[in-house]
């Protein structure tokens, strides 16, 4: 029995060490039949966008940063993303937050104003190009929060290709 289970594993074992190199080269061979076009294999579908997150906190040293898809917390962060892209922007500081566009090719910021803890918005890239986004901080929610150092001026670099 133990001899048999050990030529079972063995052939599918080969099958696969088969079956997937033939699989390469058919594709391949498709390719080619189409006078060497790699277009002629296309994706069934397109990829889909992506949502990236970028989150504003209050912190004790520089009063405020942010935090791009879970790095660490900065004044400053970048990304290269793609036409179709977004970034959903969510304000867990104790100030309310507006969204500016400081630079780059013209963005629909439908509601930059994000006035209270755990408001978002969201900015879709739609041409390629560098964009520079930043926020405008109101006053405190609280009072007696206290911060130490200068405040933060939270700049997002965006390369959109």
């Amino acid at each position: 029995m133990k001899i048999l289970k050990a030529m079972s594993v063995t052939l599918m074992l080969l099958v696969l060490a088969t079956a997937v190199p033939v699989a390469a080269i058919a594709l391949d061979l498709q390719a080619s039949a189409s006078h060497g076009s790699a277009a002629a294999v296309r994706p069934s579908a397109p990829a889909p966008a992506t949502d990236a997150a970028l989150v504003i906190r209050h912190q004790v040293a520089h009063c405020h940063g942010w935090s791009y898809n879970g790095s660490r917390y900065g004044a400053n962060h970048s990304a290269a993303l793609a036409v179709g892209d977004s970034i959903t922007v969510t304000n867990n500081d104790v100030m309310p937050q507006q969204l500016v566009q400081l630079s780059g090719p013209a963005l629909a910021l439908s509601t930059p104003a994000m006035s209270k803890m755990g408001a978002t918005t969201k900015v879709t890239f739609t041409a390629p190009g560098t964009y520079v986004l930043g926020t405008k901080p109101g006053e405190d929610y609280t009072t007696g929060v206290t911060t130490t150092g200068a405040d933060n001026v939270l700049h997002m670099r965006v390369v959109v290709s």
